[in-house]
């Protein structure tokens, strides 16, 4: 018997089908090679699917499975499947064109199927390559397949997402019966790249419509901030599934309508739909946003009771809504059992330390997370230079700030420098907080320019903060602030004349200062007080 047709082990095909990682992947490679195993086609062909269904993808996956495929000697029709899919779903989808040729010129002839096609006809799509996608449409005609109703749905959806509306609207027309994913594929095109006035017109025409169809129309309205709108198609919607409640309720959360998460979330429970992790993160979201512990230990405690698993973005969103509703210790005892954290988990926890004045804690975060090798990203660097600013901690600051640029290629933000000149600025270090500046437009770090001349001020650097002001006046004749510090330098110099001199400009400019404002919250109302404003009692 050879070896290309010797069966594999059980105990193989399970280890490969349980696999989590790449590196189980390639012990499982390793011993298929040795074995000879890997000359069976089945044994292969399920080795490079795992490969490209890992639960993390990422190029390096992409890359090992491209390996796995290029090692099988004759690959049949379903490892072609298999590997033209998963670039077709990739950022590289040019790859899965190259594949295809490959089949199409391979040398023991194995023909293209009705899945080959609507995998490389949806690359095409996401490459915007009508050409292309024109002469597979003809190679699906001379093999006779353009009658099958999933490889024409999908030359619906590339005509569509390459522009040519036409010619998609065409296709559907051409239907004997009618179909409502072939609607939906022009639909979701439409919703896509917000064309919404075609988007309603298509809609209110379709024949028939499925919960999809309202789907498209509800999260086109959520993506370009439309919430009302889209709550008004929500409310007309006859059948509802978890898709279209996780739509809304995302939609809301992102307008900061945390109110109306709460209140949705409610009638999504009495209407028995099963929340998922999505459904949760924007609630716990919301719970957040408005401080309301009582609500987020409800959804933590419906969490527990269903034994719905606490990783990634659920512990994150955990760990988040008990920092800002004032609970640093749950937020540490979610952190701490949880098993899989995400860098995302890592930011929440340091985040929340930081916020509530354990700055010691959240400097110890930073380093367990580096011991434990997960790569830090510039959302962690704002936490940690924010940490650094509050608690005077001027030589981890520097520190910090070359470890994010020189160690882990990040450039810096607004935020970042903003935290280091505030830092600079506590210990008098103008210069070097102006060298820094340096490197950024004026325009761009306006607010943090302004942080800089409060400082010279403050350490009576009349020179630094005279420069200062006047080059954001230069910048912007009508800001206040600007003239405001620059009277204030000008006063403290005793130069009256002067100062005298910027008030009858503002005067003629029509700027005039931004009252000061203060806020209390009674009985859950929020009262707004100006400055000026009388009090009666």
């Amino acid at each position: 018997m050879s070896m290309a047709s010797t069966s594999p082990p059980p105990s193989i095909l399970s280890f490969i089908e349980i696999a989590t990682s790449i590196s189980q992947l390639h012990q499982a490679h390793a011993f298929m090679l040795k074995t000879g195993h890997f000359r069976n086609s089945f044994t292969a062909s399920r080795l490079l699917t795992k490969a490209t269904n890992l639960p993390i993808s990422s190029p390096d996956n992409l890359s090992y499975a491209l390996s796995v495929f290029t090692h099988i000697e004759e690959p049949n029709s379903y490892i072609y499947n298999t590997i033209i899919r998963a670039y077709s779903n990739s950022p590289f989808p040019q790859l899965a064109l190259i594949i295809f040729l490959k089949m199409l010129n391979s040398v023991n002839k194995v023909f293209p199927d009705k899945y080959t096609f609507t995998f490389i006809v949806k690359a095409c799509a996401t490459m915007g390559n009508v050409k292309q996608g024109e002469q597979v449409h003809g190679l699906v005609k001379k093999v006779g397949l353009e009658e099958d109703v999933y490889v024409y749905n999908t030359l619906i959806h590339m005509y569509a997402k390459c522009g040519c509306f036409g010619v998609s609207r065409g296709m559907i027309d051409c239907l004997v019966e009618d179909d409502v994913i072939a609607w939906n594929a022009l639909l979701s095109v439409y919703v896509e790249k917000g064309l919404f006035e075609l988007a309603r017109e298509l809609f209110d025409e379709m024949p028939v419509r499925n919960v999809e169809s309202w789907n498209f129309m509800v999260s086109g309205y959520v993506n370009v901030g439309l919430v009302d709108e889209a709550r008004k198609v929500f409310d007309e919607m006859l059948v509802k599934d978890v898709v279209s409640w996780n739509v809304m309720i995302t939609g809301y959360t992102k307008a900061d309508k945390f109110e109306e998460v709460l209140s949705l979330f409610e009638d999504m429970l009495r209407a028995k739909v099963k929340p998922d992790d999505c459904t949760l993160v924007n609630v716990l979201s919301a719970c957040a946003g408005v401080g309301s512990l009582s609500q987020g230990k409800w959804v933590h405690a419906f969490i527990e009771r269903n034994g719905i698993e606490v990783h990634d973005f659920l512990a994150t969103a955990l760990v988040d809504m008990y920092c800002k509703c004032g609970c640093i210790e749950k937020g540490l005892e979610v952190f701490n059992g949880t098993l899989i954290k995400d860098i995302s988990t890592w930011n929440a926890m340091i985040a929340g330390l930081s916020n509530h004045g354990y700055l010691d804690d959240a400097l110890k975060t930073f380093d367990e997370l580096l011991a434990d090798g997960i790569k830090p990203n510039e959302v962690t660097f704002v936490s940690v230079l924010s940490t650094c600013s509050q608690g005077g901690l001027l030589n981890e600051g520097r520190r910090m700030f070359d470890l994010m640029i020189n160690e882990y290629k990040i450039q810096p933000t607004l935020v970042h420098y903003g935290c280091t000149v505030d830092l600079l600025g506590r210990f008098g270090l103008l210069e070097e907080a102006e060298e820094l500046l340096s490197k950024l437009p004026v325009k761009e770090a306006h607010a943090i320019w302004e942080s800089l001349l409060s400082a010279s001020r403050s350490h009576n650097n009349v020179e630094l903060a005279e420069r200062i002001a006047t080059k954001l006046l230069e910048l912007d004749p009508r800001d206040s602030a600007g003239y405001v510090q620059l009277a204030n330098v000008l006063a403290s110099m005793g130069r009256w004349d002067d100062v005298r001199e910027v008030r009858r400009k503002m005067r003629s400019e029509g700027v005039t200062k931004e009252p000061g404002c203060s806020m209390i919250e009674v009985d859950g109302v929020v009262h707004e007080f100006l400055a000026g404003e009388g009090i009666i009692l």
